[in-house]
């Protein structure tokens, strides 16, 4: 076993785990041919695997993050202009472990503080599709080149996507209370190393609490489509024979609620099943970065025009990665 395939199974993908749990469910006396302990394994297996990768990437993100506060994101957006200053917002968004919800307040501090629109757009966007953890996560199910694809495109359509917003000129469809805010961002105290450690500790457990229970609902999704759903279906629907599966992924995508964390074994399963690579990948992105709890809230500082806008320019490019991803399969599967 070469040391790239056992960094990705044994550490990221944690197989040694999932056959730890199927041994102790034998030990237990029960059958895992059957369906209903199948789906036992799977869920079992995949909690526990999100559950430690989540709190590891959390604390060594946040630990990052610590040194990167809103006022000095702030400051070194302001340093950088037309696109350039869009690409840096796309990476500064990389190190926030945000979901779409958790991105819009900052957004809208960002705005506030007189970033260009498209520059805030462009953090907006990449901050809950793109991260460190999704990029290690993805490595674990997916394989390397595929997580560095995803990220790459990912970072392509909120760099496009703000400096699309950017040249509209749609400042004044921000809405007037997020305009006439002050701009204050403080800067933070200087901080010592351990209380980096202890920030890290606390965004680390406030943010389990947040995602478990999407973790929970995704892996349980996850652990019904793995096994009990038919693969003919799943084929038929998001597989190669389907010319509309990246959209029908990317809307189906669009109403629901939750972070990468939540998603990737619900990607996992439909994988599995014969659905292909980008529809799978697609219907992540659509899930992190349009869902409509999200949407709901951002149209709060935004008006329609720019929030359709908005919308419009991230599903172009979901879809648009969604088809490339699946042109290139070849490649990685």
């Amino acid at each position: 076993m070469g040391i790239g395939t056992f960094l990705q199974d044994q550490v990221l993908g944690m197989k040694w785990l999932n056959a730890a749990i199927g041994r102790g469910l034998e030990a237990l006396g029960l059958d895992l041919s059957s369906r209903l302990e199948a789906s036992v394994q799977f869920f079992l297996y995949d909690v526990l695997k999100i559950t430690i990768l989540l709190c590891v990437l959390i604390f060594c993100i946040s630990y990052i993050q610590s040194y990167f506060p809103p006022e000095r994101s702030r400051k070194i957006l302001g340093r950088f202009h037309g696109i350039g200053a869009n690409l840096i917002a796309a990476l500064l968004g990389t190190v926030t472990p945000f979901c779409s919800c958790s991105s819009i307040p900052l957004f809208i501090g960002f705005t506030s503080a007189g970033l260009p629109l498209g520059v805030t757009f462009s953090f907006l966007i990449s901050s809950p599709m793109v991260d460190l953890a999704s990029l290690l996560l993805l490595m674990s199910m997916f394989g390397a080149r595929v997580a560095v694809l995803y990220v790459l495109l990912g970072l392509a359509i909120a760099v496009a996507g703000g400096t699309a917003i950017e040249h509209l000129h749609m400042e004044d469809d921000i809405e007037p209370f997020v305009r006439a805010a002050p701009g204050a961002l403080m800067d933070a105290p200087s901080l010592t190393q351990r209380d980096r450690l202890l920030y890290a500790r606390g965004q680390m457990v406030s943010t389990w609490k947040k995602v478990f229970p999407y973790i929970l609902v995704g892996v349980g999704i996850g652990a019904w489509i793995h096994n009990w759903i038919p693969e003919g279906w799943v084929e038929a629907l998001l597989g190669s024979s389907s010319p509309l599966g990246v959209l029908l992924a990317t809307a189906a995508g669009i109403p629901m609620y939750a972070d990468i964390f939540g998603t990737i074994p619900v990607a996992e399963a439909l994988l599995a099943k014969g659905a292909q690579l980008g529809t799978v990948l697609s219907f992540m992105m659509a899930v992190t970065t349009l869902s409509l709890p999200s949407l709901v809230l951002l149209r709060k500082a935004v008006k329609p025009r720019l929030l359709a806008l908005f919308v419009g320019v991230c599903a172009a490019g979901i879809v648009t990665a969604g088809y490339l991803f699946n042109a290139l399969s070849i490649l990685f599967i």
